[in-house]
């Protein structure tokens, strides 16, 4: 049965090929928080190998291989499309000015993403072979096509596959030996799979040995999760602060003061309602870019905070806009994305600027490019803010050290944390409101949770909206705000697992799918000097 429906795929004329291609990477994004369907891969990626058979031009190289170019883009752009249309919602937060740009962000980053997959295609078209040393072809290019999506023009990893092997906590665990890029080849060795069942040569064999890889992976992660802990670090209470506020309020300059001591009366009541101030809270944090002026040039805001953390006493992190002045040959200050620690007596400890900025949001990409095609209108659009040196530990009064990461920050593998300094924990803040009630917020935490297996570090995730979030060394969430809900959380933070392969070892998975490559590109050439004799 296998082989009819591989053959019938793979005779496909271009057009049913193009949207096959195209409904089986929308089907694909469904692996993906919030849904983690991850059997559709099972369907996606064989569909994908069946439509590659077929994708062959006459003429020259380049004309042989562009409808696995084609093919390539279509599932990509599905995939893509799926997985990331709850973008456009950030355009519609202040639809007057932006809503113009909504159609370049649902169609354009999908379209510009689909390049990665459609060059690793064609690449592994060009090693195509009959049997299953196709589907290793195919593995091997796309998941170092997934390595360069996370890393060109300052990258977006966002919703790689390897998530969809991570779907769940066991399966997460291997996380900790090779991380994300390492879960990249295996995730698509595993789904695509079944499509060596069509009759062809030694498929049943490759089947098997992907099969054993997948109890492997989920016999570790049962292994894994049956020895760990659940400790806490002792004498430190967590309350997190989702005030759930919309954008367009908090930028309301007659508001400042009451958005301020909306803050700090919600931050003052506990769960159950009571208001008790923060008696017992050893740290209080907020979300990323809370204030609509800059926190640090405002003494009465400054004397607020610490009159309400004299209450506990409460150190409190939170996310706000930092100056500094220009320099020599600046013509104006600069502005970062900041994370303050303030002590109990209101000053600021420490300060962590983000690296990361967030593509057209706070840095225009490709500004020569949208210039030269005539989208002039984005061209005007400067960016706010300056990018920060890289990953930071800051001393937190009353708790460990403690790693920082704003917003997408945390998509980002081997990036979360300082190797001079491993911290105890990780705190990540941010402000998801921008998207709404979408999958967006779901793929932002998941993302998130693999980021604490990865480092062994629990990670605390502070958002304005949802999805606030204790989350343990083992990716376990420990407890959440609901997406949209206004409230506080008190937790106990979780204790730090001793550091992790993928921890000690930084880019082992990037560098076993290097070898990986290499090993097979000997081989393969080795094997066609032998065919030629």
């Amino acid at each position: 049965m296998l082989a009819r429906l591989s053959g019938s795929v793979a005779l496909q004329g271009g057009g049913v090929r193009f949207l096959l291609a195209l409904a089986a990477g929308g089907l694909a994004a469904f692996a993906q928080a919030p849904y983690h369907a991850f059997p559709v891969l099972w369907v996606a990626l064989p569909v994908l190998v069946w439509l590659l058979d077929g994708a062959v031009g006459a003429g020259g190289p380049l004309r042989r291989l562009l409808p696995a170019f084609v093919v390539g883009w279509a599932f990509g752009f599905g995939y893509f499309l799926n997985g990331l249309w709850w973008i456009g919602e950030a355009f519609l937060v202040d639809a007057d000015q932006y809503a113009w740009l909504m159609p370049v962000a649902v169609v354009a980053l999908p379209a510009g993403l689909a390049l990665f997959t459609a060059v690793a295609t064609m690449l592994a078209r060009a090693f195509w072979s009959d049997g299953p040393t196709r589907i290793a072809v195919l593995a091997l290019v796309w998941a170092a096509s997934e390595f360069a999506r996370g890393h060109v023009l300052t990258g977006f990893p966002w919703n790689d596959l390897g998530y969809g092997l991570a779907a769940n906590d066991v399966l997460m665990q291997s996380a900790a030996l090779v991380g994300l890029h390492g879960l990249t080849l295996p995730a698509i060795l595993i789904f695509a799979a079944p499509a060596a069942l069509d009759g062809r040569r030694g498929g049943r064999r490759f089947v098997a040995a992907n099969l054993v890889l997948l109890l492997a992976m989920v016999g570790y992660g049962i292994v894994r999760l049956a020895g760990a802990p659940h400790d806490t670090v002792a004498g430190v209470k967590l309350r997190l602060m989702q005030p759930a506020v919309t954008e367009w309020s908090k930028w309301r300059p007659e508001g400042r003061a009451k958005l301020l001591n909306s803050y700090v009366e919600l931050s003052s009541t506990s769960p159950t309602g009571e208001n008790k101030g923060l008696a017992g809270i050893t740290q209080l944090i907020w979300p990323e870019s809370p204030f609509s002026f800059v926190l640090a040039r405002e003494p009465w805001a400054l004397a607020t905070i610490a009159d309400m953390l004299k209450s506990g006493p409460t150190s409190l992190i939170t996310g706000a806009v930092r100056v500094e002045p220009p320099t020599a040959g600046e013509t104006r200050p600069r502005f970062y994305n900041s994370i303050y620690v303030i002590g109990p007596d209101g000053g600021i400890t420490g300060a962590y600027d983000k690296a990361h900025l967030v593509p057209f949001g706070e840095y225009m990409p490709l500004e020569w490019l949208f210039g030269w095609i005539g989208l002039k209108q984005l061209t005007q659009i400067k960016s706010p803010f300056s990018a920060g040196p890289g990953p930071r530990t800051l001393a937190v009064p009353g708790a460990p050290d403690a790693g920082m990461t704003i917003c997408y920050e945390a998509v980002f593998p081997n990036e979360v944390v300082d190797p001079a300094e491993r911290p105890g924990w990780l705190v990540n803040l941010t402000n998801d409101a921008w998207f709404g009630l979408t999958p967006g917020p779901y793929q932002h935490l998941h993302q998130a949770r693999l980021r604490a297996v990865e480092e062994g570090l629990p990670m605390v995730r502070v958002a304005n909206s949802g999805i606030s979030a204790v989350i343990d060394a083992w990716g376990r969430v420990v407890a959440e705000l609901p997406l949209g809900k206004r409230g506080v959380l008190d937790v106990d933070l979780p204790a730090a697992a001793p550091s992790t392969l993928y921890s000690n070892a930084r880019h082992l998975g990037e560098t076993l799918e290097f070898i990986a490559i290499c090993v097979f590109t000997i081989w393969r050439r080795r094997s066609r000097r032998h065919n030629h004799r």
